[in-house]
């Protein structure tokens, strides 16, 4: 084990480090992914709790440089239209961050492995949802669900994302309005899990050394933006994380 991090060896730290630089790579390039790529990489061989930890410094960074890319004033005119997903995703996020340490280990990784699973199949296939115009109640509804999720496992991307495209949000105002949903969240995650007792003393060097690897791979991934196919990258990245869903939701079935 490694003197400062001691739930870890050394070599699960360089692992840690390279799944955090490829989470941001990808974020980089395609924009979406960064939180399922690193829980999902970490919970491969640390706890649950752990890899829920590790994620939440890295996120709030990245989205707070994804939020802001546009200038301050457009990611405000973003949180005043998403306003009501943005409030009642908190509130549930908030109440859900305090079942982390309550919930069996097999029931976090069903937590974080079937959002991602589920996601990855319907951007696969192709599934789409379409809404005419935008609905109070169904952007509630979303952020109620994206919340609830997010505060146990981390990942509110699958519903925002969903929902967005069912808005036909056009593509440089959906990045921004998801870089200030996931950074605002980030933000909320971070402060509900002081108090959950997930980041700790014990936990938050650990979080903060993935910081750095996490936006060194997202400066990357912005230069190869240009120079690789976006469709494929995508799809890839699609299959390699529906894998992953898979192996987790089997680790939390069976043990």
């Amino acid at each position: 084990m490694t003197p400062l991090f001691p739930f870890l060896t050394p070599a699960e730290l360089v692992l840690a480090l390279a799944i955090a630089a490829g989470a941001g790579m990808v974020k980089g390039l395609v924009g979406f992914a960064m939180p399922m790529i690193t829980i999902s990489g970490l919970s491969m061989f640390l706890a649950p709790e752990l890899a829920l930890a590790g994620l939440i410094l890295p996120t709030v960074v990245t989205n707070g440089i994804q939020a802001l890319r546009q200038g301050p004033k457009a990611a405000l005119a973003s949180i005043r239209r998403f306003g009501v997903f943005l409030g009642v995703g908190l509130v549930f996020l908030l109440a859900s961050a305090q079942l982390v340490r309550l919930l069996s280990e097999g029931m976090l990784l069903l937590m974080i492995g079937l959002p991602v699973t589920v996601f990855c199949l319907m951007q696969i296939v192709g599934v789409r949802f379409s809404l005419s115009a935008p609905s109070k109640r169904i952007e509630a509804l979303v952020g109620a669900i994206a919340g609830f999720i997010g505060g146990m496992s981390g990942i509110w991307g699958p519903p925002t994302v969903a929902y967005l495209t069912a808005l036909n949000t056009p593509k440089a105002e959906q990045m921004r309005i998801q870089g200030v949903i996931y950074g605002l969240g980030a933000v909320a995650l971070l402060g509900a899990h002081v108090q959950s007792g997930v980041l700790r003393a014990e936990t938050l060097p650990f979080s903060l050394a993935l910081v750095f690897p996490a936006v060194f791979g997202m400066w990357l991934g912005g230069l190869l933006h240009d120079r690789v196919d976006q469709a494929v990258f995508r799809r890839v990245t699609l299959i390699v994380l529906l894998l992953a869903g898979l192996a987790l939701v089997r680790r939390g079935l069976v043990g």
